[in-house]
């Protein structure tokens, strides 16, 4: 009695210690959850975006909700009514004892714990699904119709990805109550296999055949949908949307099915009502011989035999809708094609009337000098600029001035001393200014011509806030501000040059993140971050700010989750602020007859790595939003830039006051907007097809284009070239604009490729009326008209070309050659590459030294573009370039352990000396000379290059002697 007694509160204990582990576990899981989600409220809280956080928490817990209960309950009234109307008296055998022996015990666990269980993963799933629904509830008619059942766009967009959702969410819960139902009427007798006869009650009777007739309803809504999601499908492979064989056939057999599974469905409840089993046993084999014959044996027929016979006319009505509908969609239906005779003879002169364009013809290639802009403008080691930088537009002395631009952002894995997190958190918080450099002009040493560069920020800009809290590389988070008067400890820039020690600092005075004001939202972020700092150190103040999320795209994304993002977001110094821009789509996969790629896909080039995994198929995109993101404050602001797209409208309903009016967009900002790159990636995917408006030759294929791979880069890696920006005047054109272009040649595989130019796309990507106008110009058929890929074939087979620049790319040095650039002028196609030096130091960074350019047949190599178009047009261009002011010859990047050459000596003035011929001589062996040593050092032969230094020393002898 002792040792029972002893047992018990020891078994009681154990069971209260085991509770009370169980209830902090779960008090500490429900905090960490709380923590996550009140540090995102505060996030939105702070930005003025709360609503579009908890519309997305209500959409989703009403989902979850919806799902929960939509999924738990009919699984457990399954299960309840099965148990319920279980026999009472029947003979069960020996198996079935001992299984109800184990699962009796456990019964009413099970009878809620399976449908709770179910119901929480479907509450998920439908959770997940919060944007479909809000869309169907707030959608927006589109006023355009469909050509094959007349229904409004919007059925498509919103309506009909809506349903088939809902479908197959209730058939899995159908499905799931039906195993339920046999499971339990199974195990305790309802339904009973005696070798080949089946026994079932009356209960299990009428609760099977109704849900399966429940069930057969659903398949027959799905098979009447099924007509309209032809529409948006392709089973022809020729193209997307419903085929003859589709209209004909398919569609016809989907209606027939559909009133198929409805006749069987009714069967199912005559079953429920006089129990017999053979009438939808039937119904189900007639059924499934239907769908075999309606829905794949007949429309093969029909295609066999009637379609590929005279599939060229037969199918010319559905792809002419397809052409139609797709041009709609990717907005190029006002794309039309200009015949452009690309001469190739190039004739004095002949530039004049394109002066402005070849005037900004851009020979800095932003994917090359981001090691020259690092090396001359990252100031210290803590600084860093992306790797590829962006272009833009500024205007300077009154002109427009292409521009390749950078932000200076802090770099805190390079901060040369400790990487504590003290230093991490509070003293390396923020970059500092942008640079800036003409995209046309170089330095007479072939360095960028900077307009914008320093710390302090000096330039034609203006003044500006030049702190950059907010950027594409801007650690996780920072913790600033302070009280006023208080010491400021972040590092600001370098105050005394390049080379001091000595730092300035400053204190954070804006409102870029939720405050740190009390010791529970210190708390909430040490949590979020996993960092005791922000709880225990003495930098976080009442006045504190925490700022995290700073990418502009994810800032972007967080509060307008219904786009899609431009992968390129770019720096503009805007109404004395830098600000970044980001272009956001709406897109769909929905649109009818419209043709379907993959968006991660379509804007791969040099510069846009592939997706492993594309699973962004779309049919239909708008650039509907352009944003702002401050990199001083962090704000985000949303113009509605398509304000007819029906998608964003119904976003606007789900999330209003969340965007402005683009007309509220400020003049400079409006100047700094662009086309943006990923759109037209896209579009000029499509258009490589869907240029052809002609339904025989778009089903022949003869006329199709595709974007040449970059020349620049090798066979083995090369991808698509990238569009460039470039502002030009466009043949045709009253005046030259920022413009964003890209070239086609004919689209063929394996040894039947070539690099013929058949067409030339353009588009205005200056804001104003003429903006996303586009301009396609088809070059002839009849005659062959160099493309990139052949162009730059020609560049490295030249014979002077390639000797000059295998005397640059030896030794110390090595050759980088820049974009190339195909400009519309002068009745032709003019390439213009600029080809840079690089030294093979651990400091070098790439020199401009020499311009390609080629015109027809011709090719000129020279030190700047200005003189190699004077080359190429019989010595005059009739117009010049953005960089005629620089030398013809460029300083050579030499060893900096070399010593210096002397001066190339010049003719005396002294009378007499130019008749001496020992004179002359000694200065044509000078000059030899000089060209030796040089061709020496690149070659990094040192005896030659002394050999070199001793014939240079006589001739210089020779030369002060003579001039005496």
């Amino acid at each position: 009695m002792s040792s029972a007694t002893t047992q018990q509160p020891a078994s009681k204990n154990r069971g209260t210690l085991v509770i009370t582990i169980v209830i902090i576990a779960a008090v500490v899981v429900a905090f960490f959850i709380f923590a996550g989600l009140y540090a995102d409220w505060l996030w939105f809280q702070q930005l003025g975006f709360q609503n579009v956080l908890t519309t997305q928490w209500l959409a989703a817990a009403v989902m979850f909700l919806i799902g929960f209960v939509g999924m738990a309950v009919p699984v457990w009234v399954s299960i309840e009514i099965a148990f319920r109307r279980r026999p009472v008296y029947a003979k069960l055998n020996a198996q079935l004892d001992r299984y109800q022996e184990v699962v009796e015990p456990l019964r009413r666990l099970a009878t809620l714990g399976i449908p709770i269980v179910l119901g929480f993963f479907a509450g998920i799933a439908a959770a997940s699904r919060w944007e479909l629904a809000l869309m169907w509830l707030n959608r927006t008619t589109t006023g355009e119709v469909d050509p094959q059942f007349g229904l409004d766009i919007s059925f498509y967009l919103f309506e009909l990805p809506f349903y088939s959702s809902v479908l197959a969410f209730a058939s899995a819960v159908v499905i799931i109550s039906a195993l339920a139902a046999l499971a339990t009427s199974y195990l305790y007798g309802a339904l009973r296999v005696t070798g080949r006869e089946v026994r079932i009650s009356k209960t299990a009777r009428i609760q099977l055949a109704i849900t399966g007739a429940i069930y057969l309803a659903l398949q027959a809504v799905s098979f009447w949908l099924d007509q309209y999601r032809t529409l948006s499908d392709t089973s022809s492979g020729l193209i997307y949307g419903a085929s003859f064989t589709d209209v004909n056939a398919t569609i016809p057999g989907k209606a027939i099915i559909a009133g198929a599974a409805a006749v069987v469905a009714i069967l199912f409840i005559v079953t429920a009502i006089v129990g017999r089993w053979r009438l939808p046993i039937v119904g189900t084999a007639l059924l499934i011989v239907t769908a075999i014959i309606a829905g794949s044996v007949y429309p093969w027929i029909i295609q066999r035999f009637q379609v590929e016979p005279s599939v060229r006319s037969l199918e010319a009505e559905y792809i002419q809708r397809n052409i139609d509908a797709t041009r709609t969609a990717y907005g190029v239906t006002d794309v039309t094609e200009t015949p452009y005779s690309a001469t190739t003879d190039a004739e004095p002169g002949q530039l004049r009337d394109d002066a402005e364009t070849t005037a900004s013809i851009r020979i800095l290639d932003p994917a090359l000098v981001t090691l020259s802009f690092a090396q001359l403008e990252q100031i210290k080691q803590y600084y860093k600029f992306p790797q590829h930088l962006d272009v833009d537009r500024y205007e300077v002395d009154g002109k427009s001035q292409d521009t390749v631009i950078a932000v200076r952002e802090i770099d805190t894995t390079n901060t040369g001393g400790t990487n504590s997190a003290y230093n991490d958190t509070f003293v390396y918080t923020h970059g500092y200014g942008v640079v800036a450099a003409a995209g046309n002009e170089r330095t007479a040493d072939g360095m960028p011509s900077f307009i914008e560069s320093g710390i302090p920020s000096t330039g034609v800009l203006g003044e500006y806030e030049p702190r950059v809290y907010f950027g594409e590389n801007s650690p996780d988070y920072s913790i600033v501000g302070a009280p006023e008067g208080a010491k400021p400890i972040e590092l600001d820039y370098p105050a005394n040059g390049e080379d001091s020690d000595t730092n300035a600092t400053t204190t954070y005075k804006g409102d870029g993140g939720p405050k740190l004001d009390n010791i529970f939202k210190q708390l909430i972020y040490a949590i979020k971050f996993q960092s005791e700092q922000i709880v225990l150190s003495d930098a976080v103040n009442s006045d504190s700010q925490i700022l995290f999320d700073r990418d502009p795209r994810e800032r972007v994304q967080k509060v307008a989750p219904y786009l899609t993002l431009d992968s390129d977001a770019y720096p503009a110094v805007v109404d004395g602020k830098v600000v970044w821009i980001v272009d956001g789509y709406t897109t769909s996969a929905q649109y009818p007859y419209s043709e379907k790629q993959s968006l991660s896909t379509a804007i791969v080039d040099t510069y846009t790595p592939a997706p492993l995994v594309a699973l962004d198929q779309i049919n239909y995109i708008r650039n509907s939003v352009k944003a702002t993101v401050d990199a001083y404050s962090g704000e985000v602001t949303l113009y509605a830039w398509d304000d007819e797209d029906p998608i964003l409208k119904t976003w606007q309903k789900i999330f209003p006051s969340t965007l402005k009016s683009a007309s509220e967009m400020t003049e400079q900002l409006s100047e700094h907007v662009r086309y943006p790159a990923d759109l037209f990636k896209v579009q000029r995917t499509i258009l490589g097809t869907y240029h052809v408006t002609d339904t025989n030759s778009f089903y022949s294929g003869d006329d199709a284009w595709v974007t040449p791979d970059d020349p620049t880069s090798s066979a083995a890696t090369a991808k698509a070239q990238p569009p460039y920006y470039m502002t030009m005047k466009m043949p045709g054109a009253d005046s030259a604009a920022f413009s964003l272009y890209s070239t086609y040649i004919p689209r063929s595989s394996g040894e039947g490729t070539r690099s013929i130019l058949t067409g030339y796309l353009s588009v205005n990507a200056d804001a104003g009326e003429n903006y996303g106008k586009f301009t396609l110009l088809a070059l002839p058929k009849d005659t062959t008209v160099a493309g990139p890929g052949q162009v730059q074939n020609n560049f490295n087979s030249d014979t002077a070309v390639s000797t000059e620049l295998n005397l640059l790319d030896q030794g110390a040095t090595s050759v980088r050659k820049g974009n190339l650039l195909t400009l519309p002028v002068g009745g032709g196609l003019l390439y213009v590459q600029p080809v840079y030096v690089q030294s093979t130091g651990e400091t070098s960074y790439p020199i401009l030294q020499k311009v390609l350019v080629s015109f027809g047949d011709e090719i000129a190599f020279e030190s700047s573009l200005d003189a190699a178009l004077d080359v190429i047009f019989g010595g005059d261009s009739g117009a010049v370039a953005g960089d005629e002011n620089v030398p013809d010859a460029p300083t050579v990047p030499t060893d900096p352990d070399a010593p210096e050459t002397p001066e190339t000596p010049t003719t005396p003035t002294t009378p007499g000396a130019g008749d001496s011929s020992a004179f002359t001589q000694a200065l044509a062996d000078a000059r030899d000379a000089l060209q030796e040593r040089e061709a020496a050092y690149a070659a990094n032969d040192l005896v030659a290059a002394a050999q070199a230094d001793e014939k240079l020393q006589k001739a210089l002898e020779t030369l002060f002697a003579e001039s005496k």
